[in-house]
Parts: structure tokens; sequence; C-alpha cells
């Protein structure tokens, strides 16, 4: 036994927490496979019940308590995921539990772990300073404190989905798992590896919040300063001992995405898998569509949560689909008279391009008398799209160009002796 973890605490796990957990689908990826050569397969803990694998190890916690802690009730920290987790298990059992999450915590978040009947505290803006101060409530109120992923029965029970993937796929040569403080990544990899040496077990972690991918390269626990990431379910600064030892003694390769990377996965995993999940559960998503890294073999993408802010999805699309090159800011310079604005929305319309939002200024700087300025978003197919959009505008006498009024202006101003009259 390591830490008191071990194949045989884990299988234990699975029989404590079945019932409330659900052993979660496992689903192909045509998208991703043509990208990584290989087949790539998502194991949808975003289907969980909290909607993340943090139920798994909170489950497996409160049935190790005694009666005496159960009457003193529970604490925990957490941005969200393990926050939910607690308190379902917690109301499961009929347990007074109090939740604090930093200030920045996704608002969906908090108001679904107060649905599970849990008293929410925001404090601190990081998970640093939650954790700091649940660990007071738990001297003050004498409450007992829930660790995130520093404990033998919370990591055992996040264990629980490695043993389901090598069921569900029993070809899985690779298992990427989402990392913050590293224990899904080590319940996940001491499983793994106990019952298929082979097969390799890489942690992706948000490239802003690296802290067990700088340990994994020292051998030594350190830490990241906390900063702001879209993946907020691992904004932890690093390891612990516990689960270091354990990563390190079990996993084969540690990478780290950027935020931009994040952001294109929650994206494509919309789009093209028709799934909502969070940015710490895109993890391993980002890593292939990014090429961050490139698998050997069949794979498995733990795909850990899917608890993601509503507002924070509308802004992560239309972010996508910018740099995608599918949105693009059009402005065409037109005279401003009655008609002009159905012209050059049939020309767009008639090239395929679609007009997601006009503005129509009279006032542009350094634009003359009469004319005035459409600033259009436009929806595309992309780059080569856009072009052919503008060529259409220009072989009906209208200009246009991409960025600033500014620079409608400046280009009006150079070319405008060679504009087709109409």
């Amino acid at each position: 036994m390591d830490n008191g973890v071990s194949l045989a605490a884990i299988r234990a796990a699975r029989d404590v927490i079945a019932g409330n957990a659900r052993v979660t689908p496992v689903w192909p990826s045509s998208s991703l496979s043509r990208i990584a050569g290989h087949p790539v397969v998502f194991k949808c803990e975003h289907l969980q019940r909290t909607g993340s694998f943090k139920l798994r190890g909170a489950l497996n916690f409160v049935a190790q308590l005694t009666p005496h802690d159960v009457g003193r009730g529970l604490v925990a920290a957490s941005a969200g995921n393990h926050a939910q987790g607690i308190a379902y298990a917690a109301h499961q059992h009929g347990i007074d539990v109090t939740v604090v999450m930093p200030v920045f915590a996704p608002l969906a978040k908090a108001n679904a772990t107060r649905d599970y009947g849990a008293r929410v505290i925001l404090h601190g803006n990081s998970l640093e300073e939650a954790h700091a101060e649940a660990e007071s409530i738990a001297l003050r109120e004498g409450r007992v404190y829930v660790p995130p992923f520093d404990d033998d029965a919370v990591i055992a029970g996040q264990g629980t989905v490695a043993l389901e993937i090598l069921e569900q796929y029993p070809d899985a040569a690779e298992i990427l798992v989402p990392a913050g403080g590293g224990g899904l990544l080590a319940g996940v990899a001491t499983a793994a590896k106990a019952l298929r040496p082979d097969i390799r077990v890489v942690g992706v972690q948000a490239a802003v919040m690296d802290g067990i991918c700088r340990s994994f390269a020292v051998h030594r626990p350190l830490t990241a300063v906390p900063q702001r990431t879209i993946a907020d379910g691992v904004a932890v600064a690093g390891p612990s001992e516990r689960t270091f030892r354990l990563i390190e003694r079990h996993v084969d390769h540690m990478v780290s995405v950027g935020e931009d990377a994040i952001a294109h996965a929650i994206v494509l995993l919309l789009e093209r898998a028709k799934m909502v999940v969070e940015g710490a559960g895109a993890l391993g998503v980002a890593a292939i569509h990014s090429g961050a890294y490139r698998p050997s073999g069949a794979s498995v993408v733990v795909l850990s949560g899917g608890n993601i802010d509503i507002n924070l999805v509308g802004s992560i699309v239309r972010r996508g689909l910018v740099d995608a090159g599918r949105y693009r800011r059009l402005l065409v310079e037109v005279s401003d008279t009655p008609g002009e604005l159905a012209l050059v929305a049939r020309v767009i319309a008639e090239a395929g391009g679609n007009v997601l939002e006009v503005d129509h200024n009279r006032d542009a700087p350094g634009m003359p008398v009469g004319v005035a300025v459409l600033d259009l978003l436009l929806e595309i197919h992309g780059p080569a799209h856009f072009d052919a959009i503008v060529e259409a505008l220009r072989h009906e006498g209208l200009r246009g160009v991409p960025g600033s009024p500014a620079r409608l202006a400046t280009e009006s101003a150079r070319q405008r002796h060679t504009q087709i009259e109409r």
C-alpha cells in the first residue's frame, strides 16, 4: 500500500460509491482521432452527478467518517466542483456542511452548492485564501475539514474513474487526465498502472497554474503563483506531498496548455461533440487539439467536469470563432442615401455571409460629408470566404476593409480615385 492509496483501496471505494456515483460513458471523437492519428475517446465525467468527478472522492470520504465526526459537521474549500461533491455527499448522509469559495467562483457553481443544502461563504481571491478560511472555520466551529485532494479516501474515490475506463475501453494505450492539485491524476494513475503497467498516463495543466508540471520537472513539490484562468477548476498552486509522490511514481508525462488552447477546446467540444465542458475538463482536448501533445496510441481523454458559467460560454464561443476566422469585422464605405444598407446586405448574403451586427456611423473621423461607414460583424467560413465577400462588394462599387473606422478613412483618402463609380 502506498500512502494508503492502492488498487485494493480504489476497488473498495467503487463499492462504497456505487448507487450514488454514475458509471459515466466513454464516447469516441472523430475530430480528435483525425488530429491525433489514433483513436481518441472521451471519459464523460462531465455527465457525473454534480457535473464532475469530484463526487467520487467526496462520497468515499464521507463514508469513512465516524459517528462523532458526522455530528461535528463538515467544512470544505473549493472553486465549485469539490464544493458540489461534498454538499451532495453530506446531504445524502444528513450532515451539516459549510463551503468556502473564492470570490471569483462561477455563480452557477455557488448556486448549485447552495441547492445541495450547503452554507456557502465567498472569501479570498485564490483557492489558497479560501482554504485558509475553511481551516479557520474548522478550528472555530469544530468541523471536519474535507481536503479537495490531499486525502487517501478522496484520491481512492477519484481513482475509480480508471477502473471504469479500463473496463469500458480495454484497448486504451494512453489516458490524458486534467490536473490541479493532483487528486484525480494520482488516483487514476495508481489504479491504471496497477492494472496495466504498460499504459501511459499523461497529466495536463493550465499553463498559468502549472505547479505539478514544475514539480514533475524537478522531482519535488513546487507551487505556482495564483493566477486567473478559464480552467478555474484546476486553479491550484501545486500538488501536496501525498499527491506528488503518487504522480511521480505512476505518471509518465506532464504537459501544459494556454488559455487560447483551452477556449478553442471548449468550442470544439460544443460544436463537434455537442458536449458542454468547463475549462478544466477540456484540458486533455486542448493538449491534443493545439498540438501540445501527440498521443502514440489509442487514447482516453478524461472530461473531468461540465460546470461552466453560462456567461463564460458565450464569451468563449465568440472568442473561439474570432480566432478561427469565422467572425470578422468589416467596414464598408457607403453614400449616406436610402438603399445603401440594403445593397450591402444583399451582396453579403449572395456571397454566403451572415451579418450579425450593424453600426451605421455618419460621423467617422476623416470621412467626407455625405459618406457613412457601416461597421459590420460577419459570420463567415474562414479567411478565403471573407476575401470573396470583400471582392463581391468591390464588384458592386463598394469598398470594405477589415479594421477600424480610422483605417477606412485613411484608405478612403488614399484610394478614392480608384473607387468604382456606380
